[in-house]
């Protein structure tokens, strides 16, 4: 299914200067086409939905030390808040939790929570610990082989930001991943 994101502006590159009056027509996994949203309304409208966000689509952030986020700190289950808190634990803490494989993955799946939540759309590795490998690899998330820019063709990775930087949506290869309120 064709869909079309129509937001304030389109930023086609990350430093890139936002173009006004922008979307995004994304067709399975790869953007079809960019441009102004009244052209692309008028050739692909009457087989695609459109998707409103009050805000700036961009190729979304990438995190150049995945590892460092997902091997070396624990990302504590909600139901653990009482005894260790919310945010990440590492060095002594990490060491004293006795992490086991399926601990080590459950965490990179809540790490990686985070990151969609702030627009991450691609890190970088290596992964060592075959939990987080595989739960980076389900995520979506990929290291990117070239210039991350929206273009025909390219993967549909992209993230939305309102004005005050808050991301509201994340999407990984044209799937929505992320919804803010």
């Amino acid at each position: 299914m064709l869909t079309i994101h129509r937001v304030h502006g389109v930023r086609r590159a990350p430093d890139g200067a936002p173009e006004p009056g922008h979307a995004v027509v994304v067709s399975g996994d790869r953007v079809e086409a960019t441009g102004p949203y009244e052209e692309l309304a008028e050739r692909y409208g009457d087989r695609a939905r459109v998707r409103d966000w009050d805000g700036t689509l961009t190729p979304g952030r990438h995190e150049p030390d995945g590892t460092a986020l997902l091997e070396a700190a624990y990302h504590p289950d909600p139901r653990e808040a009482g005894d260790l808190g919310t945010a990440p634990l590492t060095g002594d803490a990490l060491a004293a939790l006795g992490m086991t494989d399926t601990r080590w993955g459950a965490s990179a799946r809540r790490g990686i929570q985070r990151l969609l939540a702030i627009g991450t759309t691609s890190l970088s590795g290596p992964f060592t610990r075959p939990a987080v490998r595989t739960a980076v690899a389900r995520s979506g998330l990929r290291e990117p082989s070239g210039p991350r820019a929206l273009a025909p063709g390219a993967p549909a990775d992209f993230a939305v930001f309102a004005e005050d930087g808050r991301c509201l949506v994340t999407v990984l290869g044209g799937r929505l991943v992320y919804r803010g309120r």
